[in-house]
């Protein structure tokens, strides 16, 4: 499985590497960041595929890429707007746009509270259309103690929309 995880705004921004470290070894990441954190990302992680997010001629820009699912993780407000009214200014708006366009699993995990009418409208547009939309919210059943718990809880839950394997949290029994 071909898997672009891309990572957008600040606040959150770990959530998106906790992400893409537990990834089972048979998913195939390739990562669109920010060009603040894109130095630090080469040093920690050389072994994912990181694209410039100006560089709109990319390959995940393109359906014959052939990305099995999106994941944006956070997700800024910004750019879900972006997507739900089809602008495409740089890479991750344009990969989510293929996605959708593609018929492909997009997950955005938007992360800022409380939500406006607007981003709301903006979520409920997208799930419409098919897209995942969820945001890191917890549940209480899953028995977390610490801040790892939470973490790997959400992280499951996002794997679990996409259709990855885990055992990253306790289930519901």
């Amino acid at each position: 499985m071909k898997l672009l995880v891309a990572i957008t705004g600040a606040s959150g921004a770990h959530l998106g590497l906790e992400f893409i470290r537990y990834l089972p070894k048979e998913i195939e990441p390739f990562l669109i960041i920010s060009d603040n954190a894109k130095k630090v990302f080469e040093k920690e992680y050389p072994s994912i595929d990181i694209f410039d997010t100006n560089d709109i001629a990319a390959a995940p820009a393109s359906g014959s890429f052939r990305v099995d699912a999106t994941a944006i993780i956070p997700c800024s407000m910004n750019t879900l707007a972006k997507i739900a009214v089809g602008i495409s200014d740089n890479l991750v708006t344009r990969a989510a746009l293929v996605a959708i366009k593609e018929q492909k699993k997009l997950l955005l995990a938007p992360r800022e509270m409380p939500l406006s009418p607007i981003s709301l409208e903006h979520m409920s547009k997208l799930a419409n259309l098919g897209v995942i939309i969820a945001p890191p919210i917890l549940a209480y059943y899953s028995q977390i103690k610490t801040l790892k718990d939470l973490e790997k809880f959400l992280i499951g839950k996002w794997y679990d929309a996409l259709g990855i394997e885990h055992n990253l949290f306790k289930r519901w029994e």
